[in-house]
């Protein structure tokens, strides 16, 4: 048998960014820290294939600049935001529809600037024809690039300019609404409480509905109410964007970030305690805490007991194409549900970096169950969205994770408890948001808890991590 090899203060099981986030914590506090991770790679579901110079997400969930946790985090300062163009297209009866959101960051200024506007200013639309779309503008940290969508024509909208401002008003009541007040409102399934705001049902189902199904990935709406508000209230407050590069790229800027040999990839733990983690071919690892950061499934196979709770399947597709479908960077929603696209987006426009120079990427996200034969109706749906032949489009993958996106259904606690007990704690998406915001919050959450339980300062030497045998 293999004698205990390393030791260290804390010991994180899984690479995800709520371990990484919680190890960043750590290690800026001075506790040795050891993050060990099955995989051969880090960020667990957010990770990125490269296929002939494309690079394509695997989930592909959609961050916004709104997020806290992005800019608090250690490690992320590097990190890169492709911003959408602001709002989004809803595709509703044959066109394309733009719905805006009230201005990033402008509080109650923001807030009555937003309701003025959509008031008065005309909806748009986008004629179906092929053409390269353009974006320019500068990228700066954390900050959207800015972007130019083709001129649009007016067009009908989706409602009147009293339904308009009332959703304008909506949005920025709750940009405006402190976290901690949303958090107290009754609770009830999202689909229910929409009926309940005061809206008109062609505002909501022609824009809400949509736009929360792809914020969630839940397009039955079952989710939590309150945290269908939490992700209006990121929408209202900021810009939907991809980081930079892929999805990969967030994991991998913090784990690159910790101190040299935090990290340690092709480690199976198979059973944990208060003091150590038992790994399958590198022996015991020894500490004085365990944290498990990894998804539901595996944190209940570590922690016997522990609640697991559905989940939300998703499939990407990735075609590429010569020519790009002229909707600029938005992200185009579709209101109709005449096939099984729920979004979709050329991505390429919003970040060059995904494609090859020449080419376009288009990534489109089905919520659900994928039908049979996949590819062939996801085709037939991008060629009515975008209004135009999809024969000549080259698959380039279909991803399916059928536990992508922990479902978030009343009751739900968005902030459980991290705390098993004194030496054992667990953290990730599935103990707050399920949402990158929410996973990097769980992990911040987990490393106070053990800080608070530890104290500040090292109580172990690391000794380098033996081969396995």
């Amino acid at each position: 048998m293999l004698e205990p090899v390393y030791q260290a203060d804390v010991v994180i099981v899984g690479a995800g960014v709520a371990g990484l986030a919680a190890a960043h914590r750590l290690t800026s506090a001075g506790v040795t820290t050891a993050v060990l991770e099955a995989a051969a790679f880090v960020g667990g579901r957010m990770s990125t294939e490269k296929v002939d110079g494309f690079r394509l997400d695997r989930i592909g969930q959609l961050l916004s600049t709104s997020y806290p946790e992005l800019r608090l985090t250690p490690g992320l300062d590097a990190l890169v935001l492709r911003p959408f163009a602001p709002g989004v297209l809803v595709h509703s009866e044959g066109r394309h529809h733009r719905a805006s959101s009230p201005p990033a960051g402008g509080g109650a200024r923001g807030a009555l600037s937003a309701v003025r506007a959509l008031a008065s200013a005309p909806r748009a639309t986008y004629a179906p024809r092929t053409g390269v779309g353009a974006t320019g503008g500068r990228v700066v940290r954390f900050r959207a690039a800015g972007s130019r969508s083709p001129v649009p024509r007016p067009a009908t909208t989706l409602g009147s300019a009293m339904d308009q401002a009332r959703l304008g008003a909506a949005l920025a009541r709750l940009a405006a609404t402190p976290v901690e007040r949303l958090l107290a409102r009754p609770e009830l399934p999202a689909r229910r409480a929409l009926t309940n705001r005061g809206l008109p049902a062609r505002t909501v189902d022609g824009f809400l509905r949509p736009l929360l199904a792809a914020l969630l990935c839940d397009p039955e709406l079952t989710t939590s109410s309150r945290c269908a508000d939490l992700a209006l209230r990121a929408f209202a407050s900021g810009r939907l964007c991809l980081p930079e590069g892929g999805a990969e790229v967030l994991p991998e800027l913090l784990a690159r970030a910790l101190p040299p040999g935090t990290v340690h990839t092709g480690v199976h733990a198979t059973s944990v305690s208060t003091t150590s983690v038992t790994t399958a071919d590198h022996g015991e690892f020894r500490c004085r805490a365990v944290l498990v950061a990894t998804d539901a499934h595996a944190a209940a196979g570590l922690l016997p007991g522990l609640r697991v709770p559905d989940f939300h399947p998703v499939t990407v597709v990735h075609h590429t194409m010569d020519e790009p479908p002229q909707t600029g960077a938005s992200l185009l929603l579709d209101a109709d549900r005449e096939g099984p696209v729920a979004h979709t987006a050329v991505v390429s426009t919003v970040d060059p970096s995904r494609a090859p120079a020449g080419r376009s990427l288009v990534s489109s996200t089905v919520l659900g169950p994928p039908p049979d034969g996949v590819d062939s109706a996801v085709r037939a749906h991008l060629a009515r969205l975008y209004g135009t032949s999809t024969t000549r489009w080259e698959t380039l993958a279909v991803h399916h994770t059928a536990r992508a996106v922990p479902a978030m259904r009343p009751p739900h606690d968005v902030h459980r408890q991290v705390r098993l007990l004194a030496g054992l704690y667990v953290c990730g998406d599935h103990r707050d948001t399920s949402t990158v915001q929410g996973a990097l919050h769980s992990g911040h959450r987990a490393a106070s808890a053990v800080l608070a339980d530890l104290g500040a300062g090292p109580m172990h030497a690391t000794e380098p991590l033996a081969k396995a045998a």
